[in-house]
């Protein structure tokens, strides 16, 4: 319990992905993928419970031998790609029938954190308590910032925002960033309430340039192997 604050994080794992199959259980640089999200959460000082929310039978298995807790299994009706990680949130809580003031969402996708990362978001979270009711990791976006991005009109493309800017340098364009799977926080009566991460009161955690990936397919998967390789032999993860 962080200043009387109880943290439970919970890591989404469904056997079901359609992209790049069984992703969640892949090997990445000697582990399973959701290996690499589970020992994060472990390591950090303030998450009082690490469980994960899967259907799939192996998945829990290898996600036990890690570290976390499976304490059931999820419906199936709750593992569909058109599911809505709310309803896995929602389920896993009354389910587990524990209290705890703020739920922590951590996608298995999104690996790449930095060991104080966990820490720092929860406490800039909990040291403004009264200020926000959210907190969500967010990276800048670079070359797919949507005032260079186009829509195809008919045997055209056009702006995909139309503006009366008139820039010629991608460096003088707007910025403008995208919430990457990092970390989610919110306070657990709030989070269930408007079913959202997303309120009125939600602050930002802001990562590096190289945390702005989401596995979604091998070449996604490619990239993030590659990326921690050069990070954990420089030391930096």
């Amino acid at each position: 319990m962080y200043k009387n604050k109880s943290i439970l994080a919970i890591i989404p794992a469904r056997g079901g992905s359609k992209g790049l199959p069984r992703k969640n259980i892949k090997p990445l640089l000697g582990k399973p993928l959701i290996a690499w999200t589970i020992e994060q959460a472990l390591n950090s000082k303030y998450i009082d419970k690490v469980i994960v929310s899967t259907e799939d039978e192996e998945i829990a298995e290898i996600s036990k031998k890690y570290g976390a807790e499976v304490p059931f299994l999820r419906p199936k009706e709750l593992a569909k790609d058109d599911t809505p990680t709310i309803d896995v949130i929602e389920h896993l809580i009354k389910t587990l029938n524990q209290k705890f003031d703020l739920i922590l969402l951590l996608e298995p996708t999104s690996p790449i954190r930095k060991k104080t990362d966990l820490d720092n978001l929860i406490s800039k979270f909990v040291d403004n308590y009264d200020i926000y009711d959210s907190l969500v990791t967010i990276g800048e976006i670079h070359l797919e910032n949507p005032f260079i991005s186009k829509k195809i009109a008919g045997n055209y493309i056009k702006p995909f925002i139309e503006t009366n800017i008139s820039i010629t340098r991608r460096q003088d364009y707007p910025k403008v960033y995208f919430p990457y799977g990092v970390a989610y926080l919110a306070k657990t009566n709030i989070l269930i309430q408007y079913k959202t991460f997303y309120g009125e009161k939600t602050g930002y955690f802001l990562i590096e340039r190289y945390q702005c990936y989401e596995i979604d397919d091998i070449y996604d998967f490619i990239a993030v192997e590659s990326i921690m390789k050069y990070l954990l032999e420089g030391g930096i993860l």
